[in-house]
């Protein structure tokens, strides 16, 4: 196999490769300013590095991987949409630099696009990759509306919320993940236990980024901190502090303090409860049963090290 560095490599030199149309720029400028503006590419990595891990030449792969972040990126866009959201990796957000209507049809076009990616292969598998690229995306949807209706419920569970982040980012990742195994003809086996691994992954990940929003530090995380607590996202810790301290949490919303204020009272409530520790626990649970997922992958020694240490790595970040 080969380094995390290797395929973040191929990704933006493939990603830097494209060539869109030279008009109409009020579409296809925005696409590009989106995907020049960095990321992780956890998604087309494990991709790449599955397909590595079962013998097929990872540069083989590189249109899937594309499309996968292609799509990421277009489903972050339109997130930013919903949200209002001002900044996203430390720069404007599309919406906030061109406007709302360009956000929503230059995101059409990169679904599309993506799609259009996710076609360049063999005949034999395309049918099993475009139905697997389909039910993600069907999901990826299903998990952004329960996002959308948890902003406006109460008693929302903590199992509600951890099934809502497996359909809004956790199918996404284990999608690279056993699509990477598909191209490489691994067995079934194998694709399950590799899309298993990539959904509990998925998990610590999107708690992580929890953890951050509220902890984190704004220069290296590229957001905002405390954008959750000032819109009352239904995250693990909103939850778990309503469930447990409902009262001090009620009396801080009822204020209708300043973000400022709101954020810092929330953390308050937070941190009477650990739940900054008790959140890391809890992505640290979920990264070690994403290893031991591995145990079904039938992968070589190898293999198996570097899916331990990508998921090390990925529940300890800090952007």
């Amino acid at each position: 196999m080969h380094s995390p560095e290797y395929y973040s490599d191929l990704i933006e030199n493939a990603i830097s490769s494209i060539i869109y149309p030279s008009s109409p720029d009020g579409l296809y400028a925005p696409i590009k300013y989106t995907l020049e503006g960095g990321g992780k590419r956890i998604r087309p990595m494990l991709l790449l590095a599955t397909a590595d891990a079962f013998g097929y030449n990872p540069e083989k792969a590189i249109n899937q991987a594309a499309g996968l972040e292609m799509f990421h990126n277009f489903t972050l866009l339109h997130d930013d949409v919903m949200d209002n959201a001002f900044v996203r990796r430390g720069r404007p957000t599309v919406h906030r630099r061109w406007n709302m209507c360009t956000a929503i049809l230059s995101g059409d076009a990169m679904l599309t696009l993506a799609t259009q990616l996710m076609t360049k292969c063999s005949p034999d598998i395309l049918p099993e990759i475009l139905e697997l690229f389909n039910a993600t995306a069907m999901e990826i949807y299903e998990g952004q509306q329960y996002d959308m209706d948890f902003e406006n419920s109460t008693g929302i569970s903590v199992d509600e919320y951890m099934e809502m982040i497996r359909l809004k980012t956790s199918v996404l990742l284990a999608c690279g993940c056993k699509m990477g195994a598909i191209l490489a003809d691994a067995s079934v086996k194998s694709q399950e236990a590799m899309y298993r691994y990539g959904e509990l992954l998925g998990l610590a990940f999107q708690l992580q980024d929890d953890y951050l929003d509220t902890y984190g530090d704004p220069a290296l995380f590229g957001k905002e901190i405390g954008g959750d607590i000032i819109n009352e996202k239904k995250t693990w810790l909103w939850i778990t502090a309503m469930t447990e301290c409902p009262e001090q949490m009620t009396a801080v919303i009822d204020e209708k303090l300043t973000d400022y204020l709101k954020v810092k009272n929330i953390k308050e409530v937070y941190d009477s409860l650990n739940l900054g520790d008790r959140t890391h626990k809890l992505i640290e649970r979920y990264a070690e049963m994403a290893v031991e997922a591995l145990a079904d992958a039938e992968l070589s020694e190898e293999g198996l090290l570097f899916f331990k240490n990508l998921a090390g790595k990925l529940s300890s970040r800090s952007n």
